[in-house]
Parts: structure tokens; sequence; C-alpha cells
């Protein structure tokens, strides 16, 4: 099973802008997709954005047009740059990775451990 690590949580104001990476311990199998979740407190995890194999990208109504998704493959990696936060984007975020389409649950077969973001007002 791959393993993943995020890193470049913090805590920014209203406004501010953030990237998260995600490293996979490996080349995640032909095919997989992968993409970022997030779970704010007392609610459920929710998918915001995804990159297929082939580079196609699909975001949350949420998050489109000030969240973006990149990958390389070179490195096992796959970043979220995140700009215009508001306070509602807090709250832990979480790399997948699956087989297909990583904003549907069940396709996913990897979780990172978390990245925990703040915004401040």
């Amino acid at each position: 099973q791959v393993q993943l690590v995020e890193s470049g949580g913090g805590s920014v104001p209203v406004g501010g802008s953030l990237t998260l990476s995600c490293v996979a311990s490996r080349q995640p199998p032909y095919g997989s997709c992968m993409g970022w979740w997030r779970q704010a407190p007392g609610k459920e995890r929710e998918g915001i954005a995804e990159i297929t194999y082939d580079g196609h990208r699909n975001y949350a109504g949420s998050v489109e047009g000030r969240f973006s998704i990149f990958k390389d493959d070179a490195k096992n990696a796959v970043f979220l740059k995140m700009d215009s936060l508001e306070p509602d984007d807090a709250g832990t975020y979480y790399c997948a990775s699956g087989g297909g389409r990583c904003l549907r649950l069940g396709a996913i077969r990897s979780w990172g451990g978390g990245a925990q973001v703040t915004v401040s007002s």
C-alpha cells in the first residue's frame, strides 16, 4: 500500500495563500488518481480536488477557482495551491490516492495523516 505524507499546513489570514504538499512512498499503481480531502470540526470529510493519472483536474464547487491541484510524477508528489482562503477553508487536509476518481470516497485506497490549516480573520 502506498504511504502518503502531507506537509505545508499552517495558519494564514483570510485572503491569504498556502500550498500543501504530499509525497507518496512509491509510485502509485498505473491509472491511480491523487486527491485532496478536508474535514472541518464537526463536519464530514469532503473531497475537494483530484487529478487523474493523465492529468485531468476536478474540483468541488466550494474551492473551484481558488484552489489548484498539480502533481510531479517524477517525485511521486501532489500539491494543492490554495488562494483567497476563507474561514470555512479551515480544517484538516488529507492527501488521498485511489483508483479512477479520487473525489469518490469508495475509490480511495490510501490516506495521508493530515495537515492542519487554520484561517484567521
